[in-house]
């Protein structure tokens, strides 16, 4: 039997704020190790005995990254959905199992968020194998994460009888408050809720059509009017739009009758803030984890980040300390729920912090920005081996660019350019123009623009590669 698994690769991460944010978001970046989530999501899949090439789930956004982080990583997944909306998990997994039934009829799904920590693999191997048999039964699995405290920021699960390897769900429980919490762990029949599940494909869609028949309408018509678009399956725009928005513990596993628990004892955790990224990161003795150019003295069990420049920390402790271009987060260790917080605040005040870093990834590379005053803004562009920018046109900017490294093939109006280092060019405002790097290397450049906006919306793109609109 084939295990294909899916990986879920939505979600903003707002609760890691200042270093994830809507543009890249947790499961895109590396947190506690040199590969980011969603690749250490992979890897900790890869290799094991029929198991099939990962299928991603990801929003329209992300798809460029998502591609670029599994090229990295050297793993052709077997798809890329892309949704147009982010409508929970449980239409996601309804697509995804979709797509594998046209590929194999008796597909299994391992079901898996891009944005979990999971320190003992072989733990978790050992408890998907277990789960196995009660799947070919028809059991709708879950695993049920061993509580190491009373936490009251996952959900939870209780469990029935026996049932093989795991036991039957008697019920899924909100997040709790401490109490509650503290008497789940004292009974010893409660679990956290992982989120990961394991299920036949076609048993997955018969039970969303008794329980959400129009969500499960909604996501056939999505991929029945899918189409490819470059390496990305697009899944319908006006279908999956329309589909309801849900979970799959509400959607399916509260109500069916066929939902297992499988107990995993596996490090696992969300890292659904960065107290929770603390617990699971490397500590030194004093109990800090740091990254960057950090300099401590007195301080203790903290997490202090620097992503561009010294951030230095005197006697104190406690602490959560995240530096990044724009922004820097000063919290307590008990306080950090309350980020959520300030991205709704950035939100509310139409700022762009929540949404973008200084460094922007494009398909083609990344630009940056480095200065910028009344009618100017300056850039740092890199464009990657082969990459190609659209063929485009502003109404408000020109445009100086001045190549740093590299080569750059640089197209204005009729004429073709091929620029290389301390070599500059102009583009005036409505001519059309663009930038291509035809070697090996990355090609950087500083960009000057000026003019009356120097907004991003103002692109008129004629011709894109990557197919944007």
């Amino acid at each position: 039997m084939k295990i294909y698994p899916v990986i879920l690769s939505g979600g903003a991460g707002t609760r890691l704020w200042p270093l994830s944010r809507a543009a890249l978001p947790k499961q895109l970046l590396p947190l506690v190790s040199d590969q980011t989530m969603l690749q250490e999501t992979v890897a900790r899949v890869a290799g094991w005995p029929d198991m099939a090439p990962p299928l991603i789930v990801c929003g329209n956004e992300h798809r460029f990254l998502v591609a670029e982080q599994m090229r990295e990583s050297k793993v052709a997944p077997l798809g890329i959905l892309l949704e147009s909306v982010g409508r929970n998990t449980a239409p996601a997994v309804a697509a995804a199992a979709l797509y594998l039934q046209a590929i194999d009829p008796e597909a299994v799904m391992l079901v898996l968020p891009a944005d979990h920590v999971i320190t003992d693999a072989a733990a978790f191997q050992r408890a998907v194998q277990s789960a196995v048999e009660l799947v070919r039964e028809g059991a709708l699995a879950t695993f049920g994460v061993v509580p190491t405290g009373p936490e009251t920021g996952y959900g939870y699960i209780r469990r029935g009888e026996a049932n093989g390897a795991g036991y039957r769900v008697d019920r899924f429980v909100e997040k709790p408050d401490r109490a509650t919490a503290e008497a789940f762990l004292a009974e010893g029949s409660y679990y956290w809720n992982s989120g990961m599940f394991l299920f036949q494909a076609g048993r997955y869609l018969s039970e969303l059509a008794s329980f959400q028949p129009e969500m499960a309408a909604a996501a056939e018509r999505a991929v029945s009017l899918a189409y490819r678009d470059m390496d990305f399956c697009r899944l319908d725009e006006a279908a999956f739009s329309a589909c309801p928005s849900d979970s799959i513990d509400y959607a399916v596993m509260e109500h069916t009758r066929h939902a297992v628990v499988i107990p995993a004892d596996i490090g696992w955790s969300d890292v659904g803030s960065w107290s929770a990224l603390w617990e699971v990161s490397p500590r030194d003795e004093a109990g800090n984890s740091q990254r960057g150019d950090v300099y401590l003295d007195g301080v203790s069990n903290s997490l202090v980040r620097a992503d561009s420049r010294i951030v230095a920390l005197i006697g104190v402790q406690d602490l959560v300390v995240v530096e990044t271009a724009d922004a820097v987060l000063v919290a307590h260790k008990d306080q950090v729920q309350r980020v959520k917080q300030i991205v709704d605040h950035l939100k509310t005040s139409e700022r762009t912090e929540h949404l973008y870093h200084t460094r922007v990834y494009r398909p083609w590379g990344s630009y940056e920005g480095i200065d910028h005053g009344e009618r100017f803004q300056v850039k740092r562009i890199t464009v990657n081996p082969g990459g190609k920018l659209s063929l485009q046109m502003h109404h408000h900017r020109a445009e100086h660019w001045v190549v740093v490294s590299g080569t750059a093939r640089v197209t204005c109006g009729e004429t073709v350019t091929l620029l290389s280092e301390n070599q500059s060019t102009y583009i005036p405002i409505g001519m059309n123009h663009r930038l291509e790097n035809p070697g090996k290397l990355p090609l950087h450049l500083i960009e000057v623009q000026s003019g009356s906006y120097l907004g991003e919306d103002d692109i008129v793109r004629f011709e894109d590669v990557y197919q944007r609109a």
